[in-house]
């Protein structure tokens, strides 16, 4: 791939790149907004967001139609700029907590910005704001080294602090987030280097690089804000088809309990997904809770020996011992909830008798209730299958002789 080839290839990576940028901030804004610790790197993609806008090929074309609006466009540009430098200082500030730096990042950027405005109306008339490879750059050498020198800094500083937090936080989001975050940071960082290089050595072998650099750059941030969304819709997504599994268990159980229902049911599985009773992030959470209370108070339902029973009926089968006690626990529910519905006499006396499972008392205890879920999981799959439908704790009934 030739320089030429390599220009245009970035340059065709603008609008998707900007597109990314600002539908990443527009998701994010309500949550950003809420929180001030990701507060500061909205910002920075915002106004990154905005620069790049400015920067897009069609907006350049119908600036430099009018020298005015190619002068103004330039500027605001650069300015948005260094605004975006800043947020990122802030950003830096605010993820190691000290009140002094952010405040020193607000006023280096307030001081960045009025010497840039000091610096373009000091300089001789001029349009756009350029480094012609022939000639001085334009408005001033000074300008340009104040402009580059605000994002080398504030690049740098983010790309150290996002590689140190992603190796020592335990979230996987967070730390991937930050790698993405500092990788786009880290182009932007060299896309800055190589203007310098220009500036001060007329050097200009990576030109062809820049608008590749650049534009990766916001696609790289743009996935760095939008990974809490992503992790949020994996999660969501697990939690539907973990309720969605859980839901012929539960709905029995409940029918037979119906009093450990937080809330009356929905009509149907289908309904009860697409408009919970609860908020959404506790569906999972209220189904395992209770799930696992209608098991305990069918648990008094349970005659003597029907856990050894279920045991042996399953037993053999060749499946793994976690989905052995699930599918034992479906068989002993089963008989539990129609001795219930039947209207046997419990027995609370006998109910230290009935343990739970190991999952489920890890939980119980505090445990972790992802373990508790799946394992509900592989008994709601029992729960429907021959096997448990087929298992009954009544002897087989003697067959009488045939007379003729």
């Amino acid at each position: 791939m030739d320089a030429a080839d390599l220009t245009a290839f970035g340059d065709s990576l603008a609008v998707p790149s900007v597109v990314c940028l600002w539908a990443a901030v527009l998701l994010r804004a309500p949550a950003a907004l809420r929180s001030p610790q990701q507060r500061g790197l909205w910002l920075a993609v915002a106004t990154a967001a905005a620069a790049m806008t400015l920067n897009l090929p069609d907006v350049v074309t119908y600036a430099m139609r009018d020298p005015h609006y190619a002068h103004s466009v330039g500027l605001v540009r650069n300015l948005i700029g260094v605004l975006s430098a800043g947020t990122v200082l802030y950003f830096v500030a605010a993820a190691t907590g000290g009140r002094a730096l952010q405040l020193a990042s607000w006023t280096g950027t307030a001081a960045w910005l009025t010497t840039l405005v000091v610096l373009d109306t000091a300089a001789p008339a001029h349009t756009a704001h350029t480094i012609p490879a022939q000639g001085d750059p334009v408005p001033s050498l000074g300008y340009w080294l104040l402009l580059i020198s605000a994002h080398l800094l504030a690049n740098t500083t983010c790309v150290a602090l996002c590689w140190r937090y992603s190796r020592r936080t335990e979230s996987r989001g967070l730390a991937a987030g930050l790698r993405l975050f500092g990788l786009g940071t880290a182009l932007a960082g060299l896309f800055w280097f190589v203007y310098l290089l220009k500036a001060l050595f007329a050097s200009t072998w990576a030109m062809p690089a820049l608008p590749l650099m650049m534009n990766l750059h916001g696609l790289l941030r743009a996935a760095a804000i939008l990974v809490p969304t992503l992790f949020t819709l994996r999660r969501t997504s697990s939690d539907i088809a973990t309720a969605w599994r859980l839901w012929p268990l539960w709905h029995d159980l409940v029918q037979a309990v119906p009093h450990v229902a937080l809330t009356k049911p929905r009509a149907g599985r289908v309904v009860e997904l697409l408009w919970p009773p609860v908020p959404r992030n506790l569906l999972v959470y209220r189904k395992v809770i209770e799930t696992r209370d209608a098991i305990l108070i069918l648990g008094e339902y349970v005659a003597p020996g029907v856990p050894e029973l279920a045991r042996s009926h399953v037993t053999g089968h060749g499946i793994p011992e976690q989905r052995r006690t699930a599918a034992a626990l479906a068989c002993v529910l089963k008989e539990a909830r129609q001795a219930k519905l039947a209207g046997r006499p419990g027995q609370p006396g006998e109910d230290a008798a009935w343990e739970l499972p190991a999952a489920m008392q890890t939980s119980a205890e505090g445990g972790d209730l992802d373990d508790e879920a799946r394992f509900l999981v592989d008994v709601a799959q029992a729960y429907g299958s021959p096997s448990t439908t087929d298992f009954t704790s009544l002897p087989p009934t003697p067959q009488r002789p045939h007379t003729p």
